[in-house]
């Protein structure tokens, strides 16, 4: 049995509905198997042992009433995230939070099986990708400008591989034209003479800041951009991404047991580790087939020690709670076994308790919450969805 494009299951009856569990598992091959095939041979490609046991599947792990709490705050929170998209297809934000917002929300509906040109979603992710789209540069970048540009550039050409494997026609053309250029953008910021040779490989902000010419959070989307190019098909180097993950291996720290923000430690203000820093560095290491290594398993137990039971808490001067939340989510499912059963029911509960009655999720605490909550809602829809894996980044 498969559903039609567009079309969301019920997951109340998934887990006694073998052919549904089958779909869960093949229908975002079915839609991109041309690209998905390119795993087999990808230098990324995640490896089929991913659990922390070698064979477990976190989703499986998921009791029918975990289950139903995931489908309704998701959807209630893609019901919010639609209703505030605005007339040029951009989901509302300040214009510095774009067009990266708008490429989380759209992760955010695809995370849920919605795709572009279908569906009761289409005609609102055909906007917003257009918005994307058009918010590229001649240069390649995917940006509107103002201080961090790297930072949307990144998840729009992340959001952008996600997507192309799920359209046909015009839309599929201007997408592959665009992650090309992008993909070429990123390379030229990639190489750019650092002035501190252990920054080679890594992304910092478009204008130099500080004493760090690269710093992890950059450099992790980058290299999910990256690998979603690979995996839809586009010519992605190895050594683009060798040099990406000798930074990111790099910004371990053995002493504090995760990745650090940047690498200077005689600057201290960006020598820290926070969640999303530990995180993602643990989703980075996937992204290049490192799974369940000791850098993996111990920033998987920093990530235990530091457990989100309380909503909204920031843990140092520069974290982002919901930013973290995101990240940590992922990894545990990237890591599964003990560390997702040790993580995500605590998470569930935090984070599902804290909705909202209109479906959002309140904006961040102090640092940026001028981006409000439509960004903050994105991020914790992406967080409770790894288990659809639905989108091929995230895929086990």
């Amino acid at each position: 049995m498969l559903f039609t494009q567009g079309q969301v299951p019920d997951r109340s009856l998934s887990k006694q509905a073998t052919p549904f569990r089958i779909w869960r598992a093949t229908y975002p091959a079915l839609l991109s198997l041309g690209f998905l095939l390119l795993w087999g041979t990808s230098s990324l490609c995640i490896s089929t042992a991913s659990a922390a046991d070698g064979t477990d599947n976190p989703s499986d792990r998921l009791t029918p009433a975990q289950w139903q709490k995931i489908d309704t705050a998701v959807d209630r929170g893609l019901k919010y995230i639609s209703a505030n998209q605005q007339a040029d297809g951009s989901f509302m934000a300040p214009r510095s939070g774009q067009p990266g917002i708008t490429s989380l929300c759209i992760m955010a509906f695809l995370s849920r099986g919605h795709i572009p040109q279908h569906g009761p979603y289409g005609r609102q992710l055909d906007k917003a990708i257009n918005f994307v789209l058009v918010s590229q540069q001649s240069s390649g970048i995917i940006s509107l400008g103002g201080s961090r540009p790297n930072y949307h550039h990144a998840i729009s050409g992340l959001m952008l591989g996600e997507a192309y494997g799920q359209t046909s026609g015009p839309m599929s053309a201007r997408i592959k034209k665009g992650i090309d250029d992008a993909l070429a953008y990123s390379r030229m910021r990639q190489t750019l003479p650092k002035r501190n040779p252990q920054d080679k490989g890594g992304w910092r902000y478009h204008r130099p800041y500080g004493p760090n010419d690269s710093d992890l959070t950059a450099s992790a989307w980058n290299l999910m951009f990256y690998r979603s190019a690979k995996n839809a098909g586009f010519e992605v180097p190895q050594e683009y991404v060798e040099d990406a993950m000798g930074y990111i291996k790099r910004s371990f720290d053995p002493q504090i047991g995760g990745f650090v923000y940047t690498l200077n430690k005689s600057w201290t203000e960006e020598y820290y580790a926070s969640g999303a820093t530990v995180a993602g560095g643990v989703v980075s290491l996937a992204m290049a087939g490192d799974h369940n290594t000791p850098m993996a398993r111990a920033a998987g137990d920093w990530i235990l020690k530091n457990p989100f039971d309380t909503y909204n808490r920031r843990r140092h001067p520069d974290d982002r709670y919901h930013y973290s939340a995101y990240y940590c989510s992922q990894a545990m499912f990237l890591l599964g076994g003990d560390y997702w059963d040790q993580f995500f029911p605590t998470y569930l509960e935090t984070i599902t308790s804290n909705q909202r009655s209109t479906g959002a999720w309140d904006r961040e605490s102090r640092h940026e919450s001028q981006m409000g909550d439509v960004y903050t809602t994105s991020l914790m829809v992406l967080s409770l969805t790894p288990p659809y894996q639905m989108l091929p980044i995230y895929q086990r």
